[in-house]
């Protein structure tokens, strides 16, 4: 693999003449790099930017290369980019077990091979047979797992976290972090984290890049 990791090369976004992002970065694979800055400052911004749904009326320029790869221009389902949000966007109509397995790779073909990796997926994050549960029964943090799991099971190459542990309690939190993070470095993947909250950029361990 050439140039393992996430580069951001020159990446400055602005709106209506005002700068909101400026940055030249690279992340290692299991690196995390935080973003902070308060509501408005363009932390959401520059994650659409990286995964390719970046609003018109933005003026935007640089290059965002993953593991070698300029993926500026690609569409946002060839990125290999996996983000995870505030809310968990669990699908109500699906089983715990139906809403991963919308997140398998189109290689996995067989019932049986997709309900193994299901399982496996559901052991990993402690919540074994769980897989005929509806979502509405599981706690914040149950869901927040679900959703971090459907995530990787997409075997994407890099992670964007958007303040995706702000509406946990604090014991959630500090045990969905160290989950996120564990995963990440156990994959190899390099981690963008927006947030306001210095406990999160704490919990990283990483180099903070702050916007205004």
């Amino acid at each position: 693999m050439r140039d393992p990791g996430m580069t951001l090369d020159d990446v400055v976004i602005r709106r209506d003449g005002r700068t909101l992002v400026d940055i030249s970065d690279r992340v290692a694979p299991g690196e995390v790099l935080t973003v902070m800055g308060p509501s408005g400052s363009g932390k959401s911004t520059l994650l659409s930017y990286i995964i390719g749904t970046l609003e018109t009326g933005f003026d935007a320029a640089g290059r965002v290369i993953l593991n070698g790869t300029d993926i500026t221009d690609l569409a946002p389902e060839k990125r290999h980019v996996g983000i995870l949000f505030q809310d968990e966007l669990l699908f109500p109509h699906l089983s715990v077990g139906e809403n991963l397995a919308f997140g398998l790779r189109a290689s996995v073909k067989t019932r049986t091979a997709r309900r193994e990796q299901i399982n496996t997926a559901l052991e990993d994050i402690g919540l074994g047979g769980f897989a005929d549960r509806d979502p509405e029964t599981l706690s914040g943090g149950q869901k927040a797992r679900v959703a971090l799991m459907r995530m990787l099971l997409s075997d994407p190459k890099a992670l964007l976290l958007d303040e995706p542990f702000s509406r946990l309690d604090t014991e959630r939190r500090d045990q969905i972090r160290t989950l996120v993070f564990d995963q990440a470095r156990a994959k190899g993947l390099p981690v963008l984290l927006v947030t306001h909250d210095h406990a999160d950029a704490d919990a990283a361990g990483g180099r903070v890049h702050r916007l205004s």
